[in-house]
């Protein structure tokens, strides 16, 4: 199963994220099959690529909690 969810990249004690589309049973830091954002908490920025990101939620791709929270947020999905 496919989820939209972070990668975390950055060195330590200063995490950033990237939003990719990856297998469920793949380990946190692998190989995406897509990059569609990035997420900086530490300086609270985000950019998303919100053609890409609803072409995968309508292929089935399921956000994380987290993922959702976030895209809710950055008003990339609406409920």
């Amino acid at each position: 199963m496919l989820k939209l969810r972070l990668k975390r990249i950055g060195r330590k004690r200063y995490p950033t994220y990237r939003l990719v589309v990856m297998e469920n049973t793949c380990r946190r830091d692998g190989r995406p099959i897509d990059e569609v954002g990035y997420y900086d908490p530490i300086a609270k920025k985000y950019k998303f690529d919100t053609k890409k990101i609803q072409q995968w939620l309508s292929y089935g791709v399921k956000p994380t909690e987290t993922v959702f929270q976030l895209l809710k947020k950055a008003d990339v999905i609406n409920v």
